[in-house]
């Protein structure tokens, strides 16, 4: 068996000259090893052959989707992986409104699954910040988004999962029940594994009833100590938040600087934006007051957004990472920390900033403690970076772990944050892991060197 006997459309099978350059990178990561081959694969069939093939060939394999991840986890490092590239597997299956789920397969983008579901009535909660990453990738990564603090993160979306093993062997795993004590879950297990247990082929994902209303309420504050203050004292007061977001006046000044448009209040070091969400606007507007009343000796200014301004506001915070590729090569992270810890992490970075002579800006999904640092390079040469960079992380992941934290809330590991995942977890928790992999993938096929 030949790949172009499993990929007979040349247009679908890349050898040589004709992989991309996009095969062999992501946002951060670039140039580690070059490419034995991309197919694209259309069908669970297609992908089924091409592990068989890699076997065969003692191939590793790489799954991919729309190559919008930043942890190196679909990037080639040894030079001899077949890269199967699901994107083009983009098929939305159908809505079951009995069991409220949705049948797709992973190349379906997830702008185009929320579009899909609210234009029925139906909401799809996790809401990473690339609408065009895929939903394999999504549930590759557990990705989370800004609606985790109300609704949960990917993991908490799906129902059940078609894959591809190491082997050539295809399972569902979950199933359409609500709840279950039937034997070990392994749908989870392969829930934010990274493409390193199996190739995920189609998926069932949980969908909810489209809130009605949804308010926004912008507060600023005089310090980041103060916004996380605020912060904790809305989820210690029993209100429920759908998005709940910190930045700093540093970071916003970003995107208004890109978007020629200024957030509606100017005053203030930091920032809390956070949109309520119902179908009682009675119940929202309640919520929205509370909010203001219980923040009314921290925050400096607070404004209840109409339509426009709610808009434009969470324009300005979706846009910040597009505003800094504007002006300057940088590096996000996305660690996290229990949520009382959130401002002594974020001044933890300044201090690191002082320390490395790096630039650093805060902004992160404050209900949730997570919190993305970015390192801006500006006018260092690239040396002087990439010295300053590796310092800074290794000062900064010591202090993630000692506050009880973890290298990554929702962008993955992948290869950038291995190391310190190796170094922040239990030893036994480690071996655990590892001996998880080799269990599905002895030969460690699929995506080697990634994750564990």
């Amino acid at each position: 068996m030949s790949l172009q006997t499993i990929i007979n459309d040349p247009e679908r099978l890349l050898q040589g000259d004709q992989i991309s350059d996009v095969y062999k990178k992501d946002t951060y990561v670039a140039d580690v090893a070059e490419v034995q081959a991309v197919a694209l694969a259309k069908t669970t069939d297609e992908v089924v052959m091409l592990v068989n093939y890699a076997i065969e060939q003692d191939l590793k394999i790489i799954a991919r989707g729309a190559g919008t991840g930043v942890a190196g986890a679909q990037v080639p490092i040894h030079g001899d992986e077949l890269i199967i590239d699901v994107s083009q597997m983009k098929q939305i299956i159908g809505l079951d409104e009995a069991t409220m789920t949705l049948t797709v397969e992973p190349g379906v983008p997830l702008s185009e699954i929320q579009e899909y579901v609210e234009s029925r009535g139906y909401f799809y909660p996790p809401d990473p910040g690339s609408k065009h990453s895929t939903i394999g990738g999504n549930v590759a990564t557990n990705a989370g988004g800004m609606r985790a603090v109300k609704y949960g993160t990917t993991r908490d979306y799906v129902r059940a999962i078609e894959v591809v093993l190491p082997t050539g062997e295809t399972v569902e795993l979950g199933s359409l029940n609500i709840k279950s004590s039937s034997g070990y879950d392994l749908k989870n297990l392969l829930i934010g594994s990274e493409g390193t247990l199996g190739i995920i082929t189609k998926i069932k994902l949980k969908v909810l009833p489209l809130p009605k209303y949804k308010k926004s309420v912008l507060l600023a504050f005089d310090s980041v100590t103060n916004a996380t203050d605020g912060v904790l004292t809305i989820l210690a007061n029993g209100i429920e938040p759908t998005a709940l977001e910190l930045f700093e006046r540093g970071t916003i000044a970003y995107s208004e600087k890109f978007m020629k448009q200024n957030l509606p209040i100017q005053s203030g070091d930091a920032y809390i934006l956070t949109t309520l969400d119902g179908n009682e606007m009675e119940s929202i507007t309640k919520s929205v007051q509370a909010v203001k009343q219980l923040l009314q000796d921290k925050a400096i200014a607070t404004l209840s957004l109409n339509a426009e301004q709610e808009k434009q506001a969470w324009k300005l915070r979706d846009t910040i990472l597009v505003a800094l590729m504007e002006f300057t090569e940088f590096e996000m992270l996305d660690e996290v920390v229990p949520i009382n810890r959130f401002a002594e992490m974020i001044g933890y970075t300044k201090e690191l900033e002082e320390k490395h002579g790096i630039r650093v800006i805060n902004f992160g999904h404050a209900g949730d403690g997570n919190i993305h640092t970015v390192l801006m390079k500006e006018d260092l040469d690239h040396a002087a970076w990439l010295v300053r960079r590796e310092a800074f992380l290794a000062d900064l992941y010591k202090k993630v772990a000692a506050l009880g934290g973890l290298p990554s809330a929702e962008h993955g590991i992948g290869i950038v944050k291995k190391a310190y995942l190796e170094k922040m977890i239990d030893p036994v928790e480690l071996d655990l892991m590892r001996k998880v992999k080799n269990a599905i993938d002895p030969d460690n096929r699929l995506n080697p060197g990634k994750l564990v």
